[in-house]
């Protein structure tokens, strides 16, 4: 049986809460997956109606897990696309009005009336509703497609960063890195050490991965990475976001890594699609992390010393742009100071907070 619309809202909104779906690339198709059904199923004739619908939503599943960030910049991408389609279709209803010599529109049924201000306005809007729900859900697939495309078009780059007998330093495991890396052992020949990132050791599986496609990979141990900066070449790094003045949330050791790469002076390269990149602002860093089972850290069996200490096994890292010196994105390369633009772009200002 299949479920209807509400139903597939609420279906997502458990996932996130019980994070039966985590990861930035799995909660962004399965968000755009959900976007699509609740804008062509709905009955909607203006845009304010279709904003306040879809701000809804999103409200909904950012409550649900806000540590996932990527739920809301793809509601806010889409909210951008409505606004977008609705400006280009207002330009086209006005420029068709003017070519046939019809009354000039006042100030009043431009774009308050497009946003659902007027009654008259809503009228018009549903002449060309059917138009604007096809071009809305086609932008919403195209940013599907860029999204299955995100580590194609980066990976794509990587022969033009990493060269020959290179060590490059990583963390943990991204897939963007893996495949980026694994692109550039095509090309090149270089070494790779990675962190193990205890207690998850996701550090021993990336570096699996990277020794089955034939590159010289070193697993070596968090409390290592200082020790053997100064024979880095590279630091590459994956993360789970990227905040709007370019600081990183990113798997935990990240921060150290950077900090020791910049005293090396060591550059630091981050991986991300830009679907990662928020306009969010880090106010409260902790906000962002996750808190982790901490009986890898301190077993339950130790019984006496867990009642006399506090632990706690934080999950992210806080990385100041401070210590990036590039991101390699879908879009091309980018310093962190040009990441506002890119902001500007994909995002509207009005959609920072999701105010009904």
């Amino acid at each position: 049986m299949s479920l209807n619309k509400n139903e597939l809202v609420d279906d997502l909104v458990a996932k996130l809460k019980r994070r039966q779906l985590v990861g930035s690339s799995a909660v962004s198709q399965a968000t755009l997956k959900l976007l699509v059904v609740v804008i062509s199923k709905n009955n909607w004739s203006t845009a304010n109606q279709l904003l306040t619908l879809v701000k809804s939503v999103g409200q909904k599943l950012i409550q649900a897990n806000p540590t996932e960030l990527a739920v809301g910049n793809i509601i806010r991408r889409v909210l951008h696309v409505i606004r977008e389609e609705y400006r280009e279709a207002e330009n086209d209803k006005t420029n068709t009005e003017f070519h046939h010599h019809a009354a000039p529109l006042t100030t009043s049924s431009s774009m308050y009336n497009l946003l659902g201000e007027s009654g008259a306005a809503q009228e018009e809007q549903v002449q060309f509703s059917h138009s604007l729900r096809s071009n809305i859900i086609q932008e919403i697939r195209d940013i599907k497609i860029e999204l299955e495309n995100i580590h194609e078009n980066i990976k794509n780059q990587a022969p033009l960063h990493i060269h020959s007998n290179e060590i490059i330093m990583t963390i943990g495991r991204s897939k963007t890195v893996e495949e980026f890396l694994k692109m550039a052992a095509s090309k090149r020949k270089f070494q790779v050490l990675v962190a193990e990132t205890a207690p998850s050791y996701h550090g021993q599986e990336m570096a699996l991965e990277l020794s089955k496609a034939g590159i010289e990979t070193t697993v070596i141990p968090d409390s290592a990475v200082f020790a053997v900066m100064s024979r880095v070449n590279k630091v590459i790094l994956g993360t789970h976001a990227v905040l709007a003045n370019g600081g990183l949330v990113a798997i935990s050791g990240s921060h150290m890594m950077a900090a020791a790469a910049k005293h090396h002076s060591i550059p630091v390269v981050v991986c991300t699609g830009l679907y990662k990149l928020s306009p969010l602002y880090p106010y409260d860093e902790d906000s962002f992390n996750v808190t982790m089972n901490p009986d890898s850290v301190l077993g339950f069996e130790e019984g006496d010393l867990i009642e006399k200490v506090t632990v706690t096994n934080p999950y992210y890292d806080y990385v100041s742009p401070d210590f990036v010196n590039l991101f390699i994105t879908n879009q091309g390369g980018h310093p962190p100071s040009y990441l506002y633009r890119l902001i500007v772009e994909n995002y509207d200002p009005d959609d920072q907070t999701f105010d009904l």
